[in-house]
């Protein structure tokens, strides 16, 4: 549809005033308010033949002589006719037909008003509902100051709150089909090395997570949603200790952006504190103003009750604790392994104990595949794993050798070390029978044979 607000002046200027009868007859002053503002006259010089001044410049001639001036009917005429007008008026009235200052805003300027309107009521101060607004609703391809300031009920524009308009549209059109960003820290700033600590983090489009790592280590994902995604941390190394890098990824492998406020934008009004009030308003995906792109650190520490069992073997695997428990000559392994889970904190319980008034003690406590019927029964304290889910195993953890395939357990050993390597996860053992503080469960069974499995203890 054309603008009739830019219809060409020799248009315009085909319009000419009626005749003063007829203004007359139908009621019209030549001043009516209504009438279009008053343009002020083309500046006459006395000396111009052509100009009000000499009337006889004025007068019309033959219209065969080219050297006369112009006739009324001629374009030029015309111009100087409406350049020309009296004084103490406004002019010839304007022709009804012309549609000066009628033009519309766009559909487009009316969704950037919306945004604009927003926006000034923010820095007004003024309190206000919440309003939904999808990323199409707010873009704006149309001026509203230009679009407004052609008409008649022109209305001054907020210069910041303009601004503060079009950078919202123009986050949010950057948003429009962005990946997941994270835009939090982590939920828990440390976890103990043995893993198993969930940690959230939120931010947007994250149901798009399908990867997280933790020091290089895999990290289940527990839940992932658009706003938050939950993982658990796995068990480290026994020797990484301090800060570890979390990375995310998405389908593709690609690296999941970290962004994290480095200012509050509350702390002055201007476009970038207006877009992140709108950001609320218009419930659109919009990444705060003032981010900074940065890694997130999770902090590894070491766990109490697993230290206490550790420093146990450590201190008594070649010197017995004889001073407190009773030592079972050339079978002493299960004894051993049963001291440290005290140490540990485990309470004992009718199947699992030691008096040690009698030196009295329950199988589960001193029999490997006592032991193993035990902890089977006790899922609240131990998970079972073979040797094809070592990367699961920790320190700390319980290692059992059956060395003869007969399916009983013949050796139980605690975990002393773990390390994760390219090449697959290496685990050491300390214990007795076989007086070990690091004895390699490859090496083991390479020259004792049989196989290897493990309980991961809760």
């Amino acid at each position: 549809m054309p603008q009739l607000f830019s219809l060409p002046s020799i248009r315009r200027a085909s319009f000419q005033a009626p005749d003063p009868a007829a203004v007359a007859a139908l009621g019209l002053a030549a001043g009516d308010p209504a009438d279009e503002p008053v343009v002020p006259a083309d500046p006459v010089s006395p000396a111009d033949p052509g100009s009000a001044a000499d009337p006889a410049a004025a007068t019309p001639t033959d219209p065969a002589d080219p050297t006369g001036p112009a006739t009324p009917t001629s374009p030029a005429h015309r111009s100087d006719q409406r350049g020309a007008r009296p004084a103490g008026t406004h002019g010839t009235p304007r022709h009804r037909a012309e549609p000066i200052g009628n033009r519309r805003p766009s559909a487009a300027a009316a969704r950037r008003i919306a945004a604009l309107g927003c926006a000034t009521v923010i820095l007004g101060g003024s309190a206000f509902g919440a309003a939904a607004a999808s990323a199409d609703e707010a873009r704006a391809t149309t001026s509203v100051a230009a679009g407004a300031a052609s008409g008649s009920n022109a209305q001054p524009v907020d210069p910041v709150a303009a601004a503060a308009a079009d950078e919202l549209v123009s986050a949010i059109d950057a948003q429009a089909d962005a990946g997941p960003v994270v835009t939090s820290g982590l939920s828990t700033a440390a976890a103990p090395f043995t893993g198993g600590t969930q940690v959230t983090v939120q931010g947007q489009h994250l149901d798009e997570v399908t990867g997280v790592s933790v020091g290089g280590n895999p990290a289940p994902i527990v839940s992932a949603t658009a706003d938050a995604v939950t993982f658990a941390v796995p068990a480290v190394d026994d020797a990484v200790r301090g800060a570890v890098e979390v990375a995310f990824t998405d389908a593709s492998g690609r690296p999941v952006d970290i962004e994290t406020p480095v200012a509050s934008a509350a702390a002055s009004v201007g476009p970038s504190a207006v877009t992140t009030e709108l950001t609320g308003i218009a419930n659109a995906s919009v990444r705060p103003a003032g981010t900074t792109q940065q890694a997130l650190t999770l902090t590894i520490t070491d766990d109490e009750r697993i230290n206490a069992q550790v420093d146990y073997v450590l201190t008594y695997w070649s010197s017995y604790n004889t001073a407190q428990y009773t030592v079972l000559s050339g079978v002493d392994c299960a004894n051993f392994a049963s001291q440290s889970l005290v140490a540990r904190g485990w309470a004992m319980d009718g199947t699992w104990y030691y008096d040690a008034a009698t030196g009295a003690m329950g199988p589960a406590w001193s029999s490997s595949t006592a032991m193993r019927d035990w902890l089977l029964s006790r899922p609240d304290l131990a998970t079972p794993l073979d040797d094809s889910q070592r990367d699961q195993v920790k320190v700390g953890d319980i290692a059992q050798f059956d060395w003869d395939s007969s399916g009983d357990r013949d050796h139980t050993a605690v975990v002393t070390r773990v390390e994760h390597t390219d090449a697959g996860t290496r685990i050491w053992v300390g214990g007795h029978t076989k007086d070990a503080d690091y004895w390699d469960v490859d090496e083991a069974l390479a020259t004792g044979g049989g196989s290897v499995t493990y309980f991961s203890l809760n």
